[in-house]
This record gives structure tokens, sequence and C-alpha cells, in this order.
């Protein structure tokens, strides 16, 4: 199976020609009600991420929610 390249917080990663987004959150084990992501300089609604198929050369930004005050 054909396999292509995207960054993920400036790294670069392999991943399948057919991988969604969620795909790439559930194996980098991203808990996703904890994170902000962005594809291409856009940020994603989290409900759309099984719909969103990863293309050659996407960057993603993943950021975590850190508590505090």
């Amino acid at each position: 199976m054909k396999k292509i390249k995207i960054k993920v917080n400036g790294k670069v990663k392999t991943v399948l020609n057919n991988s969604k987004l969620s795909d790439l959150l559930k194996n980098l084990n991203i808990p996703i009600k904890k994170v902000a992501i962005e594809l291409n300089q856009e940020i994603i609604d989290k409900k759309r991420t099984s719909n969103i198929k990863l293309k050659k050369n996407d960057k993603i930004e993943i950021v975590h929610f850190i508590g505090g005050g």
C-alpha cells in the first residue's frame, strides 16, 4: 500500500495513503479531548477527524491544553 509524508508538529511522519486524521491521532495516542488540532493552518472541529483524509505534505499541529492558574 502506498505511503505519504506529512508533518506533525514540525516532524516528518509517514502514513498510509488512505489514512484519516482520526487514525493518526489514535496511532500517536493523542487524547482528543485535551488538544487543539490545526491542519494546514486551519483549526479542525474534533467531530470531523474521522472524515478528513490525510494528503501528501499536510501540516498538522497538535497543541495540548495545560491546566493551571
